[in-house]
């Protein structure tokens, strides 16, 4: 599965899986479904109103019909009713949110993308690219990626709760804060549930070397002994 490379605000890099060839075009379906659902809405409304005037239809139909997608995308951050759906969402190529330039951009290509052979280029780039772009993506700087539902780690996976006994195995713990504790508790969460480990070893080699530490621990018991310290500490 091709993947890209997201940084999160906290600076760590996580891989999202790229939204396949049959996701965007069932998305672009169901998006040209809703569409024309609400332009024969508007028609009969229209014409039941007995309206002449034809700016009011170029208004009522052209305008949503031209600018679906664009005005989506804008106000629901990268997604369409059709991409919600399908739960993928345009962002930049280097992990960024994508910016009203960026949707214009794709807007202004797509027809294009769509309205030559079918749709037909836009599906060979999409398939034949590495990034899953189309034109409008080349050009824009984007490409579109599944949203991959991040499962909270529960207590007993991560927030264990120390012994009264308990002997901290890091002092050095009580130097991190909550923050700190996401970063490392998402990055085990990509690890448990995607087999990625590359967020973990980051994150491992930054606490290290943030709080001078070395130790030849594995990583996941680095981290999960540092989250259980930090625990500790942080409850005396």
């Amino acid at each position: 599965m091709q993947t890209i490379q997201i940084r999160t605000t906290q600076n760590v890099f996580i891989h999202y899986p790229l939204a396949s060839v049959g996701d965007r075009i069932l998305g672009y379906l169901l998006d040209r479904f809703i569409i024309i659902l609400f332009m024969l809405a508007m028609g009969l409304l229209l014409a039941n109103a007995n309206v002449e005037t034809i700016w009011i239809w170029v208004v009522a139909l052209v305008v949503p019909y031209l600018s679906y997608s664009l005005l989506f995308e804008i106000f629901m951050n990268g997604q369409t009713p059709g991409k919600a759906a399908l739960n993928i969402r345009v962002i930049r190529t280097d992990g960024t949110p994508a910016t009203v330039g960026d949707f214009l951009l794709r807007w202004l290509f797509a027809p294009i993308d769509f309205g030559f052979l079918g749709g037909a280029i836009a599906l060979i780039l999409v398939a034949a690219g590495g990034k899953g772009q189309r034109l409008g993506d080349m050009v824009a700087g984007t490409t579109v990626v599944k949203l991959v539902e991040q499962k909270e780690i529960t207590a007993q996976e991560v927030f264990v709760a120390a012994e009264e006994t308990y002997q901290p195995v890091f002092a050095e713990a009580a130097q991190l804060n909550e923050s700190d504790i996401e970063i490392i508790q998402r990055a085990l969460e990509v690890n448990r549930d995607h087999g990625n480990p590359k967020p973990m070893l980051a994150v491992t080699e930054k606490v290290k070397t943030q709080l001078g530490i070395t130790t030849d621990m594995p990583p996941i018991r680095f981290l999960y002994t540092l989250i259980k310290d930090f625990n500790h500490l942080a409850a005396r």
